[in-house]
This record gives C-alpha cells, structure tokens and sequence, in this order.
C-alpha cells in the first residue's frame, strides 16, 4: 500500500514536510522499490527513495514487522544509498547526505513517543556531530497528540478525510475510489507476492515464501479488497483468507 503512496510526489513531499518538520521542504524526484547493492553484490530494496530539492537523498522506509534488527538495518540501507550514489573517486566533503525516515507499526525504543530523532553524540562533551546522515524513527503505535502522530494515524485507516493532508486525502481516495488506482494497487500487489516467491526460492526457505504470501493478503484486506478478489491473486482458498481475516480482528489488526 505505501508503494503506491508514495509512487506519487505530492504525497511524499507532504509526509515528509509533516515529519522532517520543514515546510519549505522539495522533493524533486520519488522512486520506489528502488534496489541498491553494496561492494560484495548484498542488495536491498527500498520502499520509497526520494531526491531533496537541496541534493539530499531521503530514503523512507516502512517496517511492519518487529522481528529484527531495526537499527543495523537503518545503518545497512543508509550505507548502500551512500555507497551507490556517490561518484567513484569523490572526496568525502561531497558524499551525499542521507536522511532515513523510518516508519514502523511498533515504537521502535518503547518510549510512549511518536518521534525519535537519532543522533551521534560526543560521550564525553555531549556535542552532536554531524556527518551527513540524519535518522528519524516515527510509528502508527503511539499517538502522543503531536501533528506527526496525527499524519502516522491516516496510515492506520482504510479511508482518509483529512483537509490539514490535502495530498494524503487526495492519494488515498484515488486509490480507493478510482479504477486506476485500484489497478495499481492489485498490480503491486501481485508484483509483491511474485518477488517474495522468488525470494523465498532463491534461499531456500518455505517460510520466506509464505510470509510474503501472509502479508500481501493482510494488505490488502486492510484496504477492503473482496475476498474472492484476493483469493485469485493469491492463489489460496477463501477459506484460509477468511481464517487470516479473523486473525487479525482477534489480534485489533481490522
């Protein structure tokens, strides 16, 4: 669902106003699932990799799940953008500078807080240091009555209304409400299903596979999509579709 978001300029340059807090903010230019690839060929793919009217590369992520390391992956997403997009040979005043936006379901530190900004401290004098990359964890979990977290709730609704996210509303309701936005959505879909088939092939692990099956079809369900809708791009009985629905109502997920 974000990926086709954030396919649209509009919304990421509104989203990113709201959460970098600069309303003067540009961005120029949005891609999505964008794949970087370190040294030794390891890549990884990025949910929205947005160019800042300054240069700035601004790479947003969405976790969902809290089943790893989020700050090693912070860390390893951000050296890959700074690895991929810096020219061989450039002196290190003109690597880029890398802002990672990080939007979870979960409060990433467990602090009640909707935003976390990320900092390099000096231990010994307190002193921020600042080295081009900037980090900015927020999440759907807390709502701590800031405007972020009123921006971070649209994500948890199936329809958004909202004037004071003039291009959130306008997204959204052409996703839900359109036959070009509905293609787009089932089209992405389908394209998320196929790579994490592919990629659970490619390592040789059934849970892989089905995780991403697992996940396609909870999206979609989010976004009120007919069972027998999904059940065709998902390949699967609506009896299991069913089965998943009722998990997550039972777990406050629907």
């Amino acid at each position: 669902m974000f990926e086709v978001l954030a396919s649209d300029k509009d919304f990421c340059q509104e989203i990113l106003r709201v959460i970098l807090e600069d309303e003067a903010l540009i961005v120029e230019e949005v891609e999505v699932q964008k794949e970087e690839k370190n040294l030794v060929g390891r890549s990884v793919r990025l949910d929205a990799l947005c160019i800042l009217g300054d240069g700035t590369l601004c790479n947003v992520e969405v976790q969902r799940s809290n089943n790893d390391n989020n700050f090693k992956r912070i860390r390893y997403n951000a050296s890959c953008i700074t690895a991929s997009e810096t020219e061989p040979g450039s002196r290190f005043e003109n690597v880029p500078n890398v802002i990672i936006v990080y939007i979870s379901e979960f409060d990433i530190l467990k602090q009640n807080k909707t935003t976390y900004h990320i900092d390099k401290i000096v231990r010994e004098t307190g002193k921020k240091i600042d080295d081009g990359l900037q980090t900015v964890c927020v999440n759907c979990k807390v709502n701590d009555g800031s405007r972020i977290a009123k921006l971070m709730q649209l994500f948890k609704q199936s329809e958004v209304n909202e004037p004071e996210f003039p291009a959130f509303t306008n997204r959204m309701q052409y996703i839900k409400h359109s036959e070009g936005g509905k293609r787009e959505m089932y089209g992405i879909a389908e394209r998320i299903h196929l790579l994490g088939v592919e990629e659970g092939r490619q390592e040789g692990r059934q849970e892989g596979r089905q995780e991403g099956k697992t996940e396609m079809i909870q999206e979609m369900l989010l976004q009120d999509v007919p069972i027998n809708v999904i059940a065709q791009y998902a390949k699967m009985d609506a009896e299991r579709i069913l089965k998943i629905q009722q998990d997550m109502i039972e777990n406050g997920q629907l």
